[in-house]
């Protein structure tokens, strides 16, 4: 054959192969994510090793089917979603329910109890995906992680329901202690994604934000939350801080973030067809958690990000 012909046969295999190898990653998103075909890349669908890492938004925790023991590690969060969609050679998911930032690099227990080991450990050299969702735990300061402000905001709507006692008492001083918090857990995750980077030089690292677990309109939530208007309306700002501080670790870390904020609004945990759930759920999923829905729609974001 002559060898112009060859390579016009070569070039026509290839690009057979290219379309054929983009098709089949946009069937699986339309198909595990339930979104419109989408584009993707040879390189992003050949993935080698991904390590899903984070907290129980990350884990899916509540929703089934469920494993890893008190980490509530759904085999339908979005990391799982993410790996049937893309499937890389290898998929570890380490993620834990109630992690902090903390639990990148040290063990993560309960009580005193050992739940899981240090999650970077399950990063390695040939690591060529790491998604994370952590930080939201850091508000609070039990083992419960976020659990502690919605305790206290539910409380203390008792004693002043038409005012701000929540606000009121983490700004107790004169500095908000839950934005100081989120300037602590900022320092910390800068350095989780200095050691992932370490650990997989070749990695794509993609930071997962939250979504939207309450609506910017508080009379909204008007009988489903029992927390008074104006600090749901705080507490909404702080999780757009919360948000705002991973997008800004990715940043100043030369990592990607994703926003799974914008995709989920309007179904909220005081919305009538909840992605997330409210205090008490109504679908199988932690309170004020992402239900299958959710986590569907955070893997849709995700894969949105590594396709586009």
């Amino acid at each position: 054959m002559p060898r112009a012909a060859l390579n016009a046969r070569t070039r026509r295999t290839a690009r057979r192969a290219a379309l054929t190898g983009s098709a089949a990653l946009a069937t699986a998103l339309t198909a595990i994510v339930g979104l419109a075909s989408a584009p993707a890349s040879a390189s992003t669908a050949s993935a080698g090793t991904y390590v899903a890492l984070g907290d129980s938004y990350a884990a899916g925790a509540g929703v089934p089917e469920q494993s890893a023991g008190l980490c509530l590690r759904s085999s339908k969060n979005y990391g799982s979603l993410v790996a049937a969609a893309l499937g890389p050679s290898t998929y570890k998911d380490v993620t834990c329910a109630a992690a902090k930032v903390a639990a990148l690099t040290t063990p993560q227990t309960d009580l005193g109890a050992p739940v899981n080991d240090p999650q970077l450990d399950a990063v390695t050299p040939d690591t060529t995906l790491v998604t994370l969702t952590i930080g939201g735990n850091d508000l609070g300061t039990s083992d419960l992680g976020i659990a502690d402000v919605v305790a206290a905001c539910s409380t203390l709507s008792l004693t002043n329901p038409f005012g701000s006692p929540c606000r009121d008492f983490y700004n107790l001083g004169g500095q908000d202690k839950l934005v100081n918090r989120l300037d602590a857990a900022a320092v910390q995750l800068g350095d989780g994604i200095r050691r992932i980077r370490a650990k997989a030089p070749n990695a794509r690292v993609v930071l997962v934000g939250y979504p939207e677990v309450i609506p910017a309109d508080p009379r909204k939530c008007l009988g489903r939350m029992p927390i008074t208007q104006k600090d749901l309306a705080y507490l909404y700002g702080i999780l757009g801080k919360l948000n705002a501080t991973v997008s800004r670790a990715a940043a100043d870390n030369g990592a990607a973030f994703v926003d799974t904020a914008a995709p989920t609004v309007g179904h909220d945990a005081c919305s009538t067809d909840p992605w997330i759930e409210g205090l008490v759920p109504t679908a199988p999923a932690v309170p004020l958690h992402p239900n299958e829905k959710g986590e569907r729609a955070m893997a849709g974001a995700v894969l949105r990000s590594l396709t586009g």
